[in-house]
């Protein structure tokens, strides 16, 4: 009777550990996720610094321009700078944006990676425990 005791500890014991895993797979998974909209957020707290740094750039150069007498409504070579300095500002941003999207595909997959990795350490505790009462059973019939 003992040999079976101890083989129904032994079985609830891989139960446990595997739902243990499970569990932590799920905490992990978590975290990836709140880490990925953290990310979101810096990514876009970067685009509005770098849109300010571009408008004070902006607003310093269209100073510059007229105080060395450029007329800066009509003079095509200012007007080409500025729409130059706006397209770089416009890619650096795009840049950000396809950057956080990549970034949080990744992160997508790892959670997901991370979930199923947890469900099937439990899965397998399952077969382990019905492996082990099962050997357990066998054993207690042979010895009887």
């Amino acid at each position: 009777m003992a040999l079976l005791g101890s083989s129904a500890l032994g079985a609830v014991g891989q139960i446990s550990a595997g739902v243990a895993q499970r569990e932590a797979s799920k905490l992990n998974a978590f975290q990836i996720k709140t880490d990925k909209t953290l990310n979101k957020a810096q990514a876009s707290q970067q685009a509005r610094v770098r849109r300010e740094e571009y408008d004070l750039a902006t607003s310093a150069n269209i100073a510059a321009f007229a105080a060395a007498g450029r007329d800066v409504g009509s003079d095509r070579s200012v007007q080409a700078f500025l729409e130059r300095q706006e397209e770089l500002v416009g890619q650096d941003i795009g840049r950000i944006a396809r950057q956080v999207s990549v970034q949080g595909m990744k992160s997508e997959m790892a959670a997901m990676a991370e979930k199923r990795r947890g469900q099937n350490a439990y899965v397998s505790s399952l077969f382990s425990a019905a492996g082990t009462a099962a050997q357990g059973i066998y054993q207690y019939e042979t010895v009887k």
